[in-house]
């Protein structure tokens, strides 16, 4: 993985955790921003401004890519890099918990 994607993207903002989430399936940003409100019961709401201007950096960073235009709408898909991303994510969010449950436990 490319230092500057690791740097971005290693911890990631919720924003970009969201979006690359929602991104597993082919979608297009408000349907993205639509699903971030049904998976997170309405606790985050991205305006449209975060959500084309993220999309915009994202797909330039190689981390998401336009699949194609629909009804004027561009439909966006995570790309493996995208994918390898997350999952980096996932295991930090996973090692943050874990840590935090073993302290708790103390």
């Amino acid at each position: 993985m490319d230092a500057h994607i690791e740097k971005v993207y290693v911890p990631m903002t919720e924003t970009a955790f969201y979006i690359l989430l929602s991104l597993r399936e082919t979608n297009h940003g408000y349907g993205i921003a639509q699903n971030v409100r049904r998976i997170t019961n309405d606790e985050i709401q991205l305006s449209p401004g975060t959500v084309y201007g993220s999309l915009s950096k994202m797909e330039k960073d190689k981390v998401i890519m336009f699949i194609a235009e629909e009804e004027k709408r561009k439909m966006y898909r995570i790309t493996e890099l995208g994918e390898e991303v997350l999952k980096l994510e996932l295991n930090r969010i996973e090692r943050l918990y874990k840590t935090a449950q073993a302290a708790l436990e103390e």
